[in-house]
């Protein structure tokens, strides 16, 4: 393959660390003490899931995040630090495509009518699939310096 300045691996690797700060920042810009203490980001995502068109989305928020506001709070915000520090880092690379492609898809169910929600995160997923598929942790990244993922 042949690329301008970079090599192909390069490029991918370049791909593989700009979603990772995509992941950061949407973690950094993110209300903590709003998330942790007022509950504010569940219960946005409560009111999109209760307005939702399709039932699966309701019944589901309903089923797993409902009983758990203060836990689920959690995983989404450190998710998100996880899945940027691991794509920046390139560390437990593959783990962390497949984490980001199923919340990334996850968000876009839950936002299938906010059509700016929609294209951030279909981005995302789809620069998790090139990134996966092309096996972007062969350089620059801390599992190819440890022979992780071969």
């Amino acid at each position: 393959m042949e690329t301008i300045w970079l090599t192909g691996a390069e490029w991918l690797a370049v791909l593989r660390i700009g979603l990772g700060l995509w992941w950061l920042e949407s973690w950094r810009h993110k209300d903590k003490k709003g998330w942790f203490e007022r509950g504010t980001g569940i219960a946005w995502a409560a009111d999109v899931a209760a307005k939702h068109r399709w039932s699966a989305v309701q019944g589901g928020f309903a089923a797993v995040v409902a009983p758990r506001p203060k836990a689920m709070a959690y995983v989404v915000v450190y998710a998100e630090l996880a899945l940027g520090l691991g794509l920046t880092v390139g560390f437990l690379t593959p783990i962390a495509l497949v984490g980001g492609l199923l919340l990334n898809l996850l968000y876009l169910v839950l936002m299938i009518h906010d059509w700016a929600e929609q294209g951030q995160n279909a981005m995302m997923a789809l620069i998790s699939c090139v990134a996966l598929f092309a096996m972007s942790w062969q350089t620059w990244s801390l599992d190819n310096a440890f022979g992780i993922f071969g």
